[in-house]
């Protein structure tokens, strides 16, 4: 994951992804509410953005993302709150009159257009001069390098090389805003992993600040700067990539960012800098190097990612942390292989083991008997 070099670069992000002012916020979005009749599609969500941050907006279909963004562009418009860009409120100006332009995610080109056209159609359409028009063209496929592609037609550009063209048409109007839908769901794979950090390298270059959607969690941590977690038109944590992974803040994050074994409990001991919790799913107490504030008896989540679940024959030597189980479930994905294990109450534990720990320990195989176990440090402490 590349995002957290970029969070470095940055000085206005600080280590936890937040924003120390929201007088500093380029992009302010203030109690926002958009209703549909009786259905709320955001609900009451406020978020700052800072200038030349890449910021993602991460749900499901039908969390709210997209209308969020689409209120940004002016394509629908806020049952209540506000929303200011670089200072200046949108609520009077129409999507035309915005600082902001959208590339949706069919690209929407002009098919009987050239790549050309289809880059200067925004700068025709505004009265710009023909030789601006012509030096702004040429620079914008300059950035995309589809400069020699500029007599083609879409239907002859592969689907990164339409992208390309539709960034072009994007970035050449200079927004100060730029908003991304599904920017690649349209392209397979192999290509969408390539043209995201081609894509992240083009925004860096250019004093744009960008919104992106998407439901692509890989997406969202590869390319962003800081990402909001949606679901039912809420935010649910908003933080840097690593943060949100590392220390989901509620069960859906946990769940939804990435993948993760959750152990249901109640908290037997809290100390400021630990807690125990029992569980039914284990044969042994959990312990977890951090405290939390609440009484005795409350019912929490432990996440435990599947990369922190080490999977052996030889019973542990701890008492705390472990449990015994069957593999019922090997799957082998190159670089590592995806244990799952199922302990006897039935919960099935899922490890990820590199493939070189494999050929130095030995692999288990189906139905043999192990342990599973993971560190101290390697649990969170979910309240919600």
């Amino acid at each position: 994951m590349n995002s957290t070099s970029k969070v470095n670069a940055n000085p206005a992000v600080g280590a936890s992804g937040t924003r120390a002012n929201s007088n500093d916020a380029f992009v302010r979005i203030e109690n926002v509410v958009k209703k549909f009749g009786d259905s709320t599609a955001v609900d009451n969500v406020s978020l700052n953005i800072a200038k030349n941050e890449l910021f993602a907006l991460l749900g499901s279909s039908g969390c709210g993302k997209s209308t969020l963004l689409r209120m940004l562009a002016g394509l629908e418009t806020a049952t209540s709150g506000r929303i200011f860009v670089d200072g200046e409120d949108l609520a009077s100006l129409p999507p035309y009159r915005r600082p902001v332009n959208m590339m949706f995610q069919s690209y929407a080109l002009f098919p009987h257009m050239s790549v050309e056209s289809n880059v200067a159609f925004g700068l025709k359409q505004e009265g710009v001069p023909k030789n601006e028009i012509k030096e702004r063209v040429a620079d914008a496929l300059n950035l995309v390098q589809m400069s020699r592609y500029g007599q083609r037609k879409p239907h002859q550009l592969s689907g990164g090389q339409q992208q390309r063209v539709a960034l072009a048409r994007s970035l050449v109007k200079r927004p100060k805003l730029l908003l991304l839908d599904e920017p690649m769901s349209a392209l397979d794979k192999k290509i969408r992993q390539k043209t995201q950090l081609e894509l992240v390298n083009i925004i860096e270059k250019v004093d744009v600040t960008c919104v992106m959607v998407t439901h692509d969690q890989e997406e969202a941590m590869t390319m962003a700067n800081r990402l909001a977690v949606m679901s039912e038109g809420r935010i649910m944590q908003i933080g840097t990539p690593s943060d949100v992974y590392e220390f989901p803040n509620c069960r859906f994050s946990a769940e939804f960012i990435g993948s993760t074994n959750l152990f249901e409990g109640r908290v037997v001991e809290d100390e400021p800098d630990h807690i125990f919790v029992e569980s039914d799913e284990l044969e042994t107490r959990m312990y977890v190097s951090h405290g939390i504030t609440g009484p005795l008896g409350m019912p929490v989540g432990i996440s435990v990612r599947p990369e922190r679940v080490r999977v052996t024959r030889d019973k542990p030597g701890t008492t705390t942390n472990w449990a015994r189980g069957v593999v019922t479930d090997v799957a082998y994905m190159g670089s590592y292989s995806l244990y799952h294990v199922r302990l006897p109450g039935g919960k099935v534990v899922v490890s990820n083991l590199s493939s070189s720990h494999l050929l130095n320990e030995g692999a288990p195989a189906w139905n043999d008997d192990v342990y599973v176990s993971w560190a101290p440090s390697s649990g969170v402490v979910l309240t919600q």
